[in-house]
């Protein structure tokens, strides 16, 4: 117990010094033995240490190479909580911007009708959008809802703003919504659009939110840059194997 609040101790410090500037990004820290020598800890509880830093994507450590300081720590998303990208990335700390956005109505096509509930070639309006966190570039995004829920006026004034936001004024706020994830590579124009290389790599959500009569309100397609976020999920209870 004692060496877990040791490690803790060890954690803000390296972590201080991180934000501060005096481990730069991308800086290599000291060896182990040098940093546990300096900081009075057993290399165990620095190592405690460096696990939490990790985790919490502030460093990266590689067998054989050391441990460096990233750029800036990962955004967590918690799947089991339904909020937007907008959300996510304020919650992180960070400032969400919009780097490029285009809005447009179009017929829906058949993937889409079928997840918005629909008729084919129903209007449905479509916002695409490069979502930033201070600055820089994380999420390519393409959002869809049905014209009758969403006027595409109300999306093209909605600038930096929460879609979530947009519809609960609209009187359709999300209840819910059901995602599927996956890891995919960047293919060129996305990798444009998120300016990393192609093959790069990418984790994609695919998610329908539902207002609170169970109406689907929102389709989303959204690619997240890998490095820069990371997801977790709450599973309760042991699950039951089928025999």
């Amino acid at each position: 117990m004692e060496r877990k609040r040791l490690s803790f101790r060890v954690r803000d410090e390296i972590a201080a010094r991180i934000a501060s500037g005096r481990i730069g990004p991308g800086r290599r820290l000291p060896p182990e033995p040098e940093l546990a020598a300096e900081l009075g800890v057993s290399r165990a509880t620095l190592r405690e240490a460096l696990r939490s830093l990790e985790e919490d994507g502030l460093v990266t450590r590689t067998r054989g190479a050391g441990t460096y300081a990233t750029s800036r720590p990962r955004l967590r998303t918690n799947l089991d909580v339904n909020f937007g990208v907008t959300e996510s990335i304020r919650a992180a700390g960070y400032r969400p911007g919009t780097a490029e956005a285009t809005v447009r109505t179009e017929p829906a096509g058949a993937a889409e009708a079928a997840a918005l509930d629909l008729q084919e070639g129903d209007p449905v309006v479509v916002l695409e959008r490069v979502r930033t966190a201070d600055g820089r570039r994380v999420v390519a995004s393409r959002d869809v809802a049905p014209a009758a829920v969403v006027a595409a006026r109300a999306v093209e004034e909605l600038g930096d703003g929460s879609l979530y936001d947009l519809l609960e004024r609209l009187g359709h706020p999300v209840h819910h919504g059901v995602v599927t994830l996956e890891p995919v590579a960047a293919d060129r124009a996305i990798a444009k659009r998120l300016r990393v290389r192609p093959g790069s790599l990418l984790l994609y959500l695919r998610q329908v939110d539902y207002d609170e009569s169970g109406l689907p309100v929102l389709l989303a397609d959204e690619y997240h840059l890998a490095e820069g976020f990371e997801f977790s999920v709450v599973r309760r209870g042991p699950g039951r194997r089928l025999t």
